[in-house]
């Protein structure tokens, strides 16, 4: 897996929070918020409403199935995936026979 710089700012205190246990722990400032955002996005990825609103998205197209499948894993992204496509299919009957 690859890294990617970002940049954004953080209260003063959070940063000299973070400088203080990267001193500690003999860790750089980057692992300590990489550490905290990898515990932060563990703990909201496991509410079942955190991911409800992340199969939403993916239904109303605002995420794609890569997107998808790292919140929820593989096997379940399929399962949505697969009932996307007969959402789909059955929106489009109903527009076709609506014109009828």
């Amino acid at each position: 897996m690859g890294t990617k710089r970002v940049n954004f700012r953080l209260p003063e205190e959070l940063v000299e929070k973070a400088d203080l246990a990267a001193e500690v722990t003999h860790r750089d400032r980057t692992d300590i918020v990489t550490a905290a955002l990898r515990e932060y996005l563990d703990e909201v990825e496991g509410d079942d409403s955190f991911r409800e609103a992340v199969v939403e998205l993916y239904l109303d197209d605002q995420i794609g199935f890569e997107e998808l499948t790292a919140v929820l894993g593989r096997q379940d992204a399929e399962s949505v995936r697969a009932s996307k496509s007969l959402l789909d299919r059955g929106e489009e009957i109903a527009d076709g026979l609506a014109e009828l």
